[in-house]
Parts: structure tokens; sequence; C-alpha cells
């Protein structure tokens, strides 16, 4: 039986219906998928935002034992004695310390010793430095409680201490309060002392370096790359080693970092100076990817339109193409900044682990940074650095937040369209 020509032409638009119909089906399907993966990574995102931060409610407490001192009469310290030097030697010279020892023993009873935190009484000094009326006065003291005590409200520790807490806790004069002093101390032995100001200071320093050190040098090397370097096997080498750079482990920069930075500098060792240096160098690569990136991206008819009017090859690059590339430099430069705010690698291996107690001085003094801190409190035991921990990773977690925000308005300030 022969085919009719209508038969051949219905054959063929059923075939075409068929195959629109799986191509249909096909792009339905993936739009799908892509919703799925995108639901997918916003859930997991905001269950780590959700976690931390309901972790990191608690880090950002502590526990409290409330008393009154009678400062009045009880030292023989005057004001003009808190304008010299060393006002804090001199309040613990005057007894200070015996003072609010008396106190708490009188207000919480004979096992006071053992319910307020070892060193409570600098905080009663440092009142009485930023206000010398205290002195003839009763102070309405706050003061940290003592670890045993502090995990006796949490519900932990021993039976007798559980319940003495729950006593005082009725009378109130044990409560658990928003620690101001949390981000403006620096790291303790006792969770209920710690604060996150000196690690954090320490991460301020290191990137300022880190900074200083990669931005110039990266932007200059891919500002040479692309618009003075020859096409030849030597440029390709560098560009492939640039590439592989940006790959390399981070330990590995911590391992150059030890055997060169502190070979030379061996008296700086876990100072801002040095791990700003070697964060630098892991850095370094992503600003020359990024910034080469960004300056392919602009136009040659801009460069053209530069060198028809009798600009120079130099006035050509900073003037015109550097500009309309920053917007994606600076973007480049604040991801690598953000992603090198984050390592711990290769600051433990220059020793940027020491427990410091005050917050670095300067470039060359003794410091740690946010990663770190966090690495070594996560291994307490005690269950108050893990609260201190997760209050820790919430304000690091910021930390990044402002600086992604910050590269994401760079981006759209400085961006031209064409």
């Amino acid at each position: 039986m022969t085919e009719t020509t209508s038969d051949v032409q219905a054959r063929r638009r059923a075939l075409m219906d068929k195959g629109l119909a799986k191509r249909r089906a096909a792009d339905r399907r993936f739009r799908w998928l892509g919703f799925v993966a995108v639901a997918f990574s916003a859930l997991m995102l905001a269950f780590l935002l959700i976690n931390m931060s309901s972790a990191g409610i608690a880090g950002f407490q502590r526990s409290e034992v409330r008393f009154d001192i009678p400062l009045a009469g009880s030292m023989q310290i005057d004001a003009k004695r808190l304008a010299q030097p060393d006002p804090m030697g001199g309040l613990e010279l005057a007894g200070l310390e015996k003072v609010v020892g008396n106190a708490a023993k009188t207000a919480l009873g004979p096992e006071a010793d053992d319910l307020v935190g070892q060193g409570a009484w600098r905080e009663v000094a440092t009142a009485i430095i930023a206000d010398p009326s205290l002195l003839g006065s009763t102070y309405s003291a706050s003061l940290p409680a003592s670890d045993d005590l502090a995990s006796a409200q949490r519900g932990e520790g021993e039976p007798g201490m559980q319940q003495l807490a729950v006593k005082l806790a009725s009378e109130g004069k044990l409560v658990r309060v928003f620690d101001k002093g949390f981000l403006s101390r620096s790291d303790a032995t006792s969770p209920q002392s710690v604060g996150i100001w000196g690690a954090l200071k320490g991460s301020i320093l290191t990137m300022f370096i880190t900074l200083v050190l990669a931005f110039p040098v990266g932007v200059l090397s891919a500002l040479y790359l692309e618009e003075y370097a020859p096409k030849n096997r030597w440029t390709e080498w560098i560009e492939i080693s640039i590439n592989n750079l940006a790959a390399v482990p981070s330990i590995i920069f911590g391992l150059l970092g030890l055997a060169v930075f502190l070979a030379i500098f061996p008296h700086y060792r876990s100072a801002p100076l040095i791990g700003g240096m070697t964060l630098a160098l892991m850095t370094m690569p992503v600003i020359v990817i990024s910034g080469r990136n960004a300056i392919k991206a602009v136009p040659p008819s801009i460069r053209d339109a530069a060198l028809a009017i009798g600009a120079s090859k130099v006035q050509v690059v900073f003037n015109h193409v550097l500009p309309l590339a920053l917007p994606g430099i600076l973007t480049g430069t604040i991801i690598g900044m953000a992603r090198a705010l984050g390592e711990t690698a290769p600051l433990l291996m220059i020793g940027m682990r020491a427990f410091v107690a005050s917050p670095p001085s300067g470039f060359t003094a003794p410091s740690s940074v946010l990663p770190v801190q966090i690495f070594l409190w996560s291994d307490e035991i005690d269950r108050g650095f893990v609260e201190r921990t997760s209050a820790a990773i919430v304000v690091l977690l910021v930390f990044l937040l402002l600086m992604n925000g910050l590269a994401i308005y760079l981006r759209n300030r400085f961006e031209k369209r064409w």
C-alpha cells in the first residue's frame, strides 16, 4: 500500500510533536532540578545560621552573682592615688580583694570562695578606677560566678552545687545575663572571663598586612600579564604556576611561612606581621586571577579609542582599563580576603595558637586570630567554652558577611555597563 503525501506529513508532524514534548519535558525536569538544588542550598544555609545563632546566644551570656560591697571606710585609699600609674595595683595593695571576699561571704555564705570567679575583684577595681566616687558608697556588684556554679546553673555538675544554684537563683543572687565584656576582653583560662577582642584585633591587624601586601602586587601582576607581557613559553609557565598556586592547600603556605618568614624574623613568632605575610602569599594568586579576568572583560574598543586620541600605553592602562576593571578586581580581592580570614592551618604552622591574655599592641606583638581562637576553645572540655565557641563563630560569620556585603557594594558602586 502506497503512503500518501498527507500520511507522510502527519507522521512527520507526530514525530516533531513527540520530539518537542520530550524537549519540553527535559526543560521542566532541568528547571525542577535547579529549583531543588537552590532550595536545598538555602535550607542548608538557613540550618547553619539558625544552629549557630541558637547555640551562640548562650555564648554571649554568662552566670553572675549579685551582692553589695561596702566600700566606704573599707580601704585606706583615696582618689588621688587612683590617678597615679598602676591604679589596679594600688587597689590590690589597699586590700580590695579581701573586701570583695568578705562581702561575698556575708551575702552568699561561707562557701563564697567557691561561688565567685577568681579575679572577680578586678572588675570591681575597674569600676572604681572609672568612677572613684564609688569608694565612698556601697557598690552593687554583679560579678562572674565560678565555673562550677555556672555549670550547676546549666544543670551540670554535683547535685549539691545544683541545689545551691537553684537557691541562689530564686533569691535573685545568681542570674544569667548578657556579657557585654565578651566583645572587649581577651582569652582567659575560665569560660566566665574569656573575651573575643584580642583575637578579633589580631584578625584585623593580620588582614591589614595581608591586604597591603597582596593587593598592589596582585593587581600590578595582573596588569603586566594582560597588558605588557609577551605571549611566550615563559609567560605561559607563569600563568600555569599562578593557577596552580590558587589551588595549593593552605597548610603549604603555612609551611612556607614557617621556613622563610620565621627564619628571617625569628623574634616575631605568632605576630600579625608574619601571619599577614603568610596569608598574602595564599591570597595573591586569587587576586591575580580575578584581576586578569576583570581586565579581559574591558572592551578592546576602550583601548583603541584611547590610543587613537594619542594616549600612551601607561595612560591607557591606568586611566581607562584599570578604573573599568576595578569593580571586578575589588570583588575578587575581598572574596580572597574573606577566605584568608577563615584560614586556620597556615596560622597554626607559624605559631599563632599561643595563649595571649591581652590584645596585641601592634603588628609585631604576640597575637591570636578568630579561627585559631575558635579551634582552641572547641578543644576544651568545659561546656562553657563550647558556648563561647559558638558565640565566636557567630562573630566570625558576621565579619565574613560584612566583607562580602562590602564586595557587593563596591561592585555595584563602580560597575560600568557598555
